[in-house]
Formats: C-alpha cells, sequence, structure tokens
C-alpha cells in the first residue's frame, strides 16, 4: 500500500479518538467544525497527494469514519449497526445505479472504440485545433440527452484513436468538462437534473443552464484544443479504407436506449419505486447481455474498472455520512459557491438538501452542480469515468495546472448568466419526499402532473 497511505490511515483513526469523551448522537467539535469534515477533508487530501493509491485511501477514509459514527455520533437514521443498516438501506439503490453505469459504460465505450467510427472521423472533423474543439462540442452535445459518464467515456474513445493514444491531461479535463455541460441543462442528461425533475421541477426550469454552459463550453474548449494540438494533433487520411463495424454501433445504439428509456419511464411512470430497485443501472446491463451473442464484450476492462468505481462509491458514501443539515440562504453567491463545493463534495446530498430547502434559481443551481465538479477528477462521476481510462489523469495537482481553463470557463459562464438573465428565484419549494433525509433521487412521491411532462 505504501508509506504515505500508511501515514494518511493512521492520521485518520488517530484524529478519531478525539470523539471518545463524546455522548452518542452528539457532534463533536474541533475548531468549530465537525469532526466528521475533518475526517473527510483528510480523505480528499489523501486522494490529492497519494494519486497513485486512491482506492486505498477512499476506502480507509470510509472503513474511518463508519467506524467514528459507529462509535461515537450514530447516523441520521439512528445509533450503531442498526443505523448504519437504515442508512444503506437509504443508499444502496444510488450506489448500485452509479456502480454500473460505471460498469456497464465502459464496456460501451470499449464497444464504440472498436466500431472504427472514431477511426474514420478525422476527415469529418476540420484541420487544425479546430478538430479537437469540435470533438469537445460533440461531447457535449450527446451528453444533453445521453447520461453524462456515456458521453464522457464516448469522448475519451474519440480522442484516444484521433490523437493515438497521447491525450493532454487539459484536453481529458475538457473532456469531462463538455459532458458536465451539456447534462446541466437537461433533465435526461444529469443525475442532479434528473434529481430536479423527479422533485417536481419542471424541465423548463433548469435550461436556462445552457446559457453559462455554452460559455463555459466555449472556453475551455477553446483552451484545451488548442493544448492537444500543441501535444499531438488529430492525423488525418491515416484509416480512409477502414470499415465501420455496424454491429458494434448497433450495440451502443441499444445500450443508450435502454438506458435513456429506463430513465424517462420510471421517472415519468414509476418513480415510487425509484428508491426500491436500481432500475437504470439494470437496464445498461440488460442490453449488454443481450448483445453478447452478437459481439463479445471487452470483460478485461472490468477489474481495472472496479477499482475507479470503487473509489468514487467510497467518497459518495462519506459524503452522504456528513452532517449536512442546511444550506446557506438561496441566492446567486450561495450556488457559485456550491460549484466549488461540488468539485470535492459528491454533488446529488447538495442537491437534495438544496432541493429541500427552495428558494433557487434552478438553471444556476443546475450549472454550479453540474460544471462544477469538472474542477477536480473525482468531483464528478464522467470524471472518475474518465480517469479509469487514462490513469494519469489521476493527479489533482496535474489536473488544476493543466485544466486550469475549467476554473476559468466555470466562472465566466456563472457571470455571463447572471448579467444577462439574472438571478430568478422560484418561491421555495415543497419536496414530495416523506423522509428528508433521503437523496432526492431515491425518495419521492408521484407528483401531480408529472405525467404529463
Amino acid at each position: 500500500m505504501g508509506r504515505g497511505v500508511l501515514r494518511a490511515v493512521l492520521s485518520m483513526s488517530v484524529l478519531s479518538g478525539i470523539a471518545l469523551p463524546a455522548v452518542a448522537g452528539e457532534l463533536v467539535m474541533v475548531g468549530g467544525i465537525p469532526l466528521d469534515f475533518i475526517l473527510f477533508a483528510l480523505t480528499l487530501l489523501g486522494v490529492a497527494l497519494f494519486h497513485g493509491h486512491t482506492l486505498y485511501v477512499g476506502l480507509a477514509g470510509l472503513v474511518t469514519i463508519t467506524l467514528y459514527k459507529l462509535l461515537f455520533t450514530g447516523f441520521k437514521t439512528g445509533d450503531g449497526v442498526a443505523g448504519l443498516v437504515a442508512h444503506f438501506g437509504h443508499e444502496w439503490v444510488i450506489l448500485v445505479n452509479l456502480f454500473c453505469l460505471l460498469m456497464g459504460f465502459a464496456i460501451l465505450s470499449r464497444h464504440f472504440e472498436k466500431s472504427h467510427v472514431p477511426v474514420i472521423l478525422p476527415k469529418y472533423l476540420p484541420e487544425g485545433w479546430k478538430g479537437g474543439f469540435a470533438l469537445l462540442v460533440m461531447v457535449f452535445v450527446l451528453s444533453s440527452f445521453l447520461d453524462n459518464i456515456a458521453a464522457a467515456l464516448i469522448g475519451g474513445a474519440m480522442a484516444h484513436q484521433l490523437f493515438k493514444a497521447r491525450v493532454h491531461i487539459g484536453y481529458l479535463a475538457a473532456i469531462v468538462a463538455a459532458s458536465n455541460a451539456g447534462g446541466s441543462g437537461s433533465v435526461v442528461g444529469d443525475t442532479t437534473t434528473t434529481m430536479m425533475w423527479i422533485d417536481g421541477i419542471s424541465p423548463i426550469a433548469v435550461f436556462h443552464a445552457y446559457v453559462a454552459a455554452g460559455v463555459a463550453l466555449c472556453i475551455t474548449a477553446y483552451f484545451a484544443a488548442k493544448q492537444q494540438h500543441a501535444y499531438s494533433p488529430i492525423i488525418k487520411g491515416a484509416h480512409e479504407h477502414t470499415k465501420v463495424d455496424q454491429a458494434r454501433v448497433g450495440i451502443v445504439v441499444l445500450i443508450l436506449l435502454f438506458a435513456i428509456i429506463a430513465n424517462v419511464v420510471v421517472n415519468l411512470q414509476f418513480n415510487e419505486l425509484a428508491d426500491h430497485f436500481p432500475f437504470i443501472g439494470v437496464a445498461v446491463w440488460l442490453a449488454i447481455l443481450l448483445s453478447v451473442p452478437v459481439r463479445r464484450p471487452d470483460w478485461e476492462i472490468l477489474p481495472e474498472t472496479c477499482k475507479g468505481s470503487i473509489f468514487l462509491l467510497s467518497l459518495v458514501t462519506c459524503a452522504s455520512m456528513m452532517p449536512v443539515e442546511q444550506l446557506p440562504p438561496a441566492s446567486a453567491m450561495a450556488a457559485l459557491s456550491l460549484g466549488f463545493v461540488s468539485a470535492v463534495f459528491d454533488n446529488i446530498p447538495l442537491t437534495a438538501l438544496a432541493l429541500k430547502q427552495g428558494g433557487y434559481d434552478w438553471g444556476f443551481l443546475a450549472y454550479a452542480v453540474g460544471f462544477g465538479g469538472s474542477m477536480i477528477w473525482f468531483g464528478s462521476s464522467a470524471g472518475v469515468a474518465l480517469s479509469n481510462m487514462y490513469p494519469e489523469a489521476k493527479s489533482v495537482g496535474n489536473w488544476l495546472r493543466h485544466g486550469w481553463h475549467v476554473t476559468l470557463a466555470y466562472v465566466v459562464g456563472f457571470a455571463v448568466l447572471y448579467f444577462t438573465l439574472g438571478w430568478q428565484p422560484t418561491e421555495p419549494h415543497k419536496s414530495a419526499m416523506s423522509d428528508p433525509d433521503r437523496p432526492a433521487a431515491v425518495a419521492v412521491e408521484q407528483r401531480s402532473g408529472m405525467a404529463a411532462l
């Protein structure tokens, strides 16, 4: 595991000892900050420092935080083992869905790469750096109606072929940013916007996020395309006689259709069952299994993909245990801040809290929590998925240094949206969740008028 990782584990374990005098159910404060957050911050710091051992650091953080809450503070759902079991009873559908999507879309991206579509793509793209720019626009468009994980992985597969496997980290950050930007204004393009839709917010209420997302895309795509062209330009004309494997293209379409149909149908007709079964993840794997007789999937990629997926799930689970009871009053500045928080803190519980609180301009919030996660590689599921394909991206320092344009694009995009359309908050939104501690993605009831959307 390495001495550095062991030191990180020991540090978190020692800090847990501070909680010994606490009474069960009472938060332990260190310098005015709950110890839970300090342990989570140490986990994230360990991920940043020991990017070669992210899985071990993530699991060490999860074990430490779980033991701390088991022994001292308990969970929102209760104390001890019973509270832990009840907590996972609320969270397991999100975790299983996310795991299935990460693993399934890794298979999808390999089918897409082997279809030879990325190989013939250069002859349809503009010359020079504009070709890389156009590719990022394609990822943006794909993510508007596909899951952003799928869009990022398809973009990564195309980049792998177009640039002969030499993809600049700044360009990888831009692929993630483009996929998150494309999903920010669509209720089927990102988990957070889907949560808003399920909770009764109109799809039109998030659509103006595309004002900010479009500006952000142009900024990050321009600088990233320039970076990539200087690092490894597109080679045109190298595979003019390559034929597309239409069977693999059909498999890609089948998997995506199953995911989209499951997402739309469950959200519109059966969302009261969404906290009982991971419909979308199962739909993706059903499509994969149905396609096995046509083309054999590359099962060999699953062990490495599984490591990255478990790492993300460990961070998501840690975030779900944090004692985040309320957000600052809804405002444009609060939404802007949530974008930066989303770079290190899972945006699912943040979105659930915002829905519970209400009073936001939902387009601003969708852009903030969606695009904001692009600023660090583990800030979004799309970033973790792409980093499984490109392990060299698993460095916070390199991501920030080479992907600096993502942060710039986030701030400029937010400012353009604010100064053009202005902050237009809705009336405080009343969630239909029967349990206020449940994430909105899994604890909802049928809302009137939803079937008419």
